[in-house]
């Protein structure tokens, strides 16, 4: 199927969309940025002249048409400004994720071939001196907080103010060359060079156009009804599609206002100063403000935890239905509202969502528990499946079609089908270009005919179109009886619990599943010292009896719901060990976007696997770590391996269930 879709009114790339802002919605916010305490805000006619600034500067710094500009850093309007601008000079920009170690950040850098970096601290510049002597093409590092940089050799580091500076200084010798280069892009260009999380490998350069970008933007804006007055909090690395997306592609579409928080740990505190209306956050977001509430509420006082669970039990029968506008009685009606006032209302204000009008989860499946609990307090939750290489969006969520178990139906513009293995494949006008230096990759996943292969495993229901995701295509197997085995289904359920952070599920060709679990050491902590437990360490506290036998209750708690789901109660978890550390991206064991790496923690902890399946009772290990200055070193313990009941049922085979 050819693209055939044509440019909106002349509207071929983000720096055309910002001219329409700046002359559309001059005087209305684009961006706000809380620093020193203070939120700061810069109208699109500001924003304008500012992006034109750093373009002028890029070019006065010898940027070629194709040069690929790296930017690094945390969510700042600069560092927004700083992508565009780059477009606007004929280059590529190409956001990294600003918790990449030094060696992770070399590989971006040396495979994209960036000529000139863009950084937002003293620290994100040191990484790249770090690396630099590999990476000969780099000719410029561009800094925008000059705390700590003074005493640096600037013979070829510059602040971003300098670079403005130098560019408003030549905008006479300049501005024609800049013209000349922002009406020579075309709708197919390249926008933006995006890097995969690298889940199974070397993260691939995923080369996205603006036909991509801005066809995808504006088909889901308006699937939301999205407009120049919603507001939204970008706090999610700049370096994810996602972000690109909803703080570029679909802002700059509909001219709706950027708020980027003042540091990442007052992200909470920020979200519930601006309360946007249109929200973001992947699952573990939604798990960690249960887990925090929860222990909030386990330290109330009677009287406030009996409101809390008999209106919450109300909420959950009720706010659903309300939320999708179903018929329910006035008695509830009448109740629910009481709710809003002393327990819905709060919650969401705490949780910086009492503006909320669309608000969207992704990345991993959501465990329906979690899913359900945040739409009973009247929030419009909706799930969305997509992938970097579909400019995000493959499938969502139409209003008052909202469900648990599937992800929607297809976005606009975009085809699905299913293969014969069960393999969800899609095209649309968002599929990327292709992989960056790297054609045999390409091919695999993306046919002659735009097909684009996404790994997942999955069907469409018959009489309601809506997609349903088993889970990763590799990942789905059988148990040894035959039984299907989907892991990521167990995982989730087992995370709704607060004191369980992450799970990882075992079991394919075996003749039963186990599972590796990590606690909240915030929500096990908080436990732990109403229960008067002292420990000193996660290890400490994650090998400590009573917490094992907790975890153990929750683990068979799993066990029996999954026992009532003839599909998958073969993937009732026999045993389980609590590691004696927590999965960390900077250990490989967890992507940057904080996907479990499957197939490394499998091998790095090799020795507990065999011992979930040898009949250990306990497992003596060490394991290397990386510091947060990058030393390694290791841990070592003895990990306890407990049984858990199950329930017996007869399972279905794999065949069967075909």
């Amino acid at each position: 199927m050819a693209n055939t879709a044509q440019p909106h009114g002349g509207l071929v790339s983000i720096p055309a969309l910002l001219s329409r802002n700046a002359a559309q919605f001059g005087s209305k916010a684009a961006y706000r940025e809380k620093e020193f305490g203070i939120w700061q805000s810069w109208t699109w006619s500001e924003t304008a002249e500012e992006i034109e600034a750093i373009a002028l500067g890029l070019l006065a710094l010898g940027i070629e048409p194709g040069d690929h500009v790296a930017i690094i850093g945390r969510n700042r309007p600069a560092l927004y400004w700083s992508m565009v601008a780059a477009q606007k000079a004929g280059g590529i920009p190409v956001p990294i994720y600003q918790d990449s170690v030094a060696e992770e950040m070399a590989y971006v850098l040396d495979h994209c071939g960036a000529k000139i970096v863009i950084a937002g601290d003293q620290e994100q510049v040191d990484k790249v001196l770090e690396v630099q002597d590999r990476l000969p093409e780099i000719r410029h590092i561009i800094y925008q907080d000059a705390r700590g940089l003074r005493k640096y050799d600037h013979s070829h580091l510059h602040s971003l103010a300098d670079v403005q500076a130098e560019g408003r200084a030549a905008h006479d010798r300049l501005m024609s060359e800049l013209n000349r280069r922002e009406s020579a892009i075309g709708y197919d260009d390249t926008c933006v060079m995006l890097y995969t999380s690298g889940t199974t490998g070397r993260p691939k350069g995923v080369v996205l156009s603006n036909r991509n970008i801005i066809e995808t933007s504006k088909a889901s804006a308006e699937f939301d009804r999205l407009v120049s007055s919603d507001e939204v909090l970008a706090y999610l690395p700049m370096a994810w599609v996602g972000d690109f997306i909803f703080s570029m592609g679909q802002a700059y579409w509909t001219g709706f206002c950027v708020n980027c928080p003042e540091r990442p740990e007052t992200m909470y505190e920020n979200l519930h100063e601006i309360g946007p209306t249109y929200f973001f956050a992947p699952p573990r977001y939604f798990e960690e403000r249960i887990t925090a509430l929860l222990i909030r509420m386990e330290d109330a006082g009677r009287l406030k935890k009996w409101l809390f669970d008999t209106f919450m039990e109300l909420a959950r029968r009720v706010g659903p239905r309300l939320l999708d506008g179903k018929p329910v009685g006035l008695m509830d009606r009448i109740k629910y509202a009481i709710g809003q006032v002393f327990i819905y209302g709060p919650v969401r204000s705490r949780a910086g969502m009492s503006n909320v009008r669309v608000a969207y989860t992704a990345g991993e499946a959501i465990g329906p528990e979690i899913f359900d609990f945040w739409r009973s307090l009247g929030i419009n939750l909706k799930q969305l499946y997509g992938q970097t290489e579909a400019s995000v969006f493959i499938t969502q969520q139409p209003d008052n079609e909202v469900r648990a178990d599937t992800v929607g139906v297809p976005s606009p513009g975009v085809e699905l089908r299913i293969d014969d293995s069960g393999e969800v494949y899609y095209r649309s006008p968002g599929v990327f270009v292709e992989y960056y230096k790297n054609p045999e990759s390409t091919a695999s996943t993306k046919d002659a005919e735009g097909w684009v292969a996404t790994g997942d495993a999955g069907f469409i229901e018959e009489g309601t179109g809506h997609l349903r995701i088993i889970d990763r295509a590799k990942d789905v197997g059988k148990m040894a009886s035959g039984a299907l085995f989907a892991p990521k289904y167990v995982e989730n359920k087992l995370k709704f619990y607060p004191n369980i952070l992450e799970a990882v599920v075992f079991g394919n060709g075996r003749d039963y599943c186990a599972a590796f679990i990590n606690i909240d050491l915030t929500a096990v902590g908080n436990w732990a010292e109403r229960n008067n437990i002292a420990y000193g360490s996660y290890q400490e506290l994650a090998s400590h009896p009573q917490v094992l036998a907790m975890i153990q209750g929750h683990v068979e708690e799993v066990n029996r719901s999954l026992a009532a789901d003839e599909m998958l109660s073969g993937c009732q978890v026999h045993r389980f060990l609590v590691l004696h550390k927590q999965l960390d991206a900077d250990d490989g064991e967890l992507t940057r976007t904080q996907k479990v790496r499957r197939r490394i923690i499998e091998q790095k902890f090799g020795d507990l696997v065999t011992a979930l399946y040898d009949g250990s009772t306990e497992k003596y290990t060490e394991t290397e770590v990386t510091y947060e200055d990058g030393r390694k070193g290791s841990i070592k313990a003895t990990v306890q391996i407990r049984d858990a009941a199950v329930v017996e049922v007869r399972t279905p085979t794999l065949e069967a269930a075909e």
